[in-house]
């Protein structure tokens, strides 16, 4: 046993005995354990440390890669960094916090656009169109109230393209945002997953590699004692 281990088990970075919080050194991963005694100056393997220090210390190597990869760090990026410090789900529904913010006249505009693009819309429109030139077709000698050429049913025909294009465009700007609202939903949790990803494998790297170590250890001294066993023959 060796003399830190003999003493009573307390976080080398800020000092807590809370045994509950604590976890052995020998389990963080190299390059947090470079980070850690850049910053305190102070690091054993053999001791232990907390588990705020060490997600403290996880955030600032992740913060520390992602700056070295890409450079600059976006908000998205520290938004990511911090979920995964707080181990919080990013997976969500996008749709659910958009559809929330829509007003009255930006929901209609979409009812709109959705009823203009469809069938039901189209079967509708040319028997409503079938039933004007029909009727004034038939009451051509009763004095129609729009007489062929239909200038009438012209004009009613630009007045409602000329509101229907604005209201269609309008919904289509709030598909592309909210498409581009997926999108970043999608780059933090790819992200997220990819950042996880790294670090379990340099973490079942990391006590693989220690777990080699011990048993080497192991083997030598067993082979001492086979060796002193003979000697002893």
């Amino acid at each position: 046993m060796t003399a830190t281990e003999a003493q009573t088990p307390e976080c080398q970075i800020c000092g807590t005995k809370q045994r509950s919080e604590l976890r052995r050194a020998m389990i963080v991963r190299p390059a947090v354990s470079k980070i850690i005694q850049q910053k305190s100056g102070n690091w054993d393997e053999n001791g232990w440390i907390c588990m705020d220090d060490l997600q403290q210390y996880q955030h600032l190597y992740v913060q520390s890669l992602l700056e070295e990869e890409k450079g600059e760090l976006t908000e998205l990026d520290k938004e990511v960094i911090e979920g995964l410090r707080k181990h919080e789900i990013l997976a969500a529904n996008p749709d659910i916090d958009f559809d929330k913010n829509l007003t009255l006249g930006q929901r209609l505009a979409d009812n709109i656009a959705s009823f203009g693009g469809s069938w039901k819309f189209i079967i509708i429109f040319g028997l409503f169109i079938a039933a004007w030139m029909g009727i004034n077709i038939a009451a051509i000698f009763a004095k129609p109230f729009d007489p062929y050429p239909f200038i009438l049913l012209n004009l009613v025909l630009s007045t409602l393209a000329a509101i229907q294009a604005p209201v269609i465009m309008m919904s289509q700007n709030r598909q592309e945002e909210r498409d581009r609202q997926r999108a970043i939903y999608d780059y933090k949790v790819n992200l997220k997953a990819e950042l996880e990803i790294r670090q379990l494998h340099q973490k079942v790297d990391h006590l693989l590699s220690k777990q080699w170590e011990r048993l080497v250890e192991i083997q030598e001294i067993q082979m001492e004692l086979i060796n002193e066993l003979r000697e002893k023959k």
